[in-house]
């Protein structure tokens, strides 16, 4: 249940601060890192617990980066002329970058964790190992669409070139959903309320975007005057993780 609130303030945020954000996304930039930067100083040397505890549940668990990922890609949901699109599009860019370093912090904790155990030959379970294996498929993916976000990368790209790239946000975002999953329903399956809650909420969240993503390419296919496909659905050129 913490998601559900974090994303809902997080989603206000946006909103909020949607003009500092574009008028100087470097600071934004800046406090990102040095938030992953105190998260790992923590996770190694130790914190106090007013200040460990909150970094927890936004870093550690990844809830804050995927909560702005949700809004990145929910506002390839929207219709063009919508208030709302017209207000957040303009820093959808700057947003998933915020976003991809926070989860640098997330990512590089775990793996520094799990890399020991599973190499040095400790006892795993499927689940997890699963879980660490698509999550190393997802920093890889992950990796390629930060650093594809950055204008100054994009200037040196193909068009096309980048556009395939960054449809690789859709892939990215299905197995995220598929990772929680893995970590979750083991939990979930024995009766862990909490577990089941998290799941209910990610699949609402996950699920609710397949639906509203293909519903707009869909849409968008008909006002465009192409006969839509409801079988294989169509996204639309406008990659999700930038604008």
């Amino acid at each position: 249940m913490d998601f559900a609130i974090i994303l809902l303030v997080t989603i206000a945020a946006c909103f909020a601060l949607r003009n500092p954000v574009k008028a100087c996304p470097t600071a934004f930039y800046a406090v990102a890192i040095a938030v992953d930067v105190l998260f790992v100083f923590g996770s190694t040397v130790g914190l106090p617990r007013a200040v460990w505890s909150p970094l927890f549940v936004l870093i550690q668990k990844c809830e804050l980066s995927l909560a702005m990922f949700v809004v990145v890609m929910f506002i390839g949901c929207l219709a063009k002329e919508s208030r709302a699109c017209k207000w957040l599009k303009p820093i959808r860019s700057e947003l998933s970058i915020i976003a991809w370093f926070l989860s640098l912090g997330h990512m590089a904790v775990y793996l520094e964790s799990y890399l020991p155990r599973i190499f040095g030959g400790g006892a795993i379970s499927g689940n997890v190992m699963g879980a660490f294996a698509l999550a190393i498929v997802l920093l890889v993916l992950l990796i390629v669409l930060g650093v594809t976000s950055f204008a100054f990368v994009k200037k040196t790209m193909r068009t096309e070139t980048w556009k395939k790239v960054q449809k690789l946000a859709y892939p990215f975002f299905g197995l995220v959903y598929v990772h929680l999953l893995l970590m979750l329903l083991p939990s979930a399956l024995h009766g862990g309320l909490a577990a089941q809650a998290s799941v209910a909420v990610y699949s609402v969240v996950f699920v609710g975007y397949g639906l509203c993503r293909t519903g707009r390419a869909l849409l968008d296919r008909q006002d465009a005057g192409a006969p839509a496909r409801a079988s294989a659905p169509s996204f639309s050129e406008e990659p999700d993780l930038v604008s």
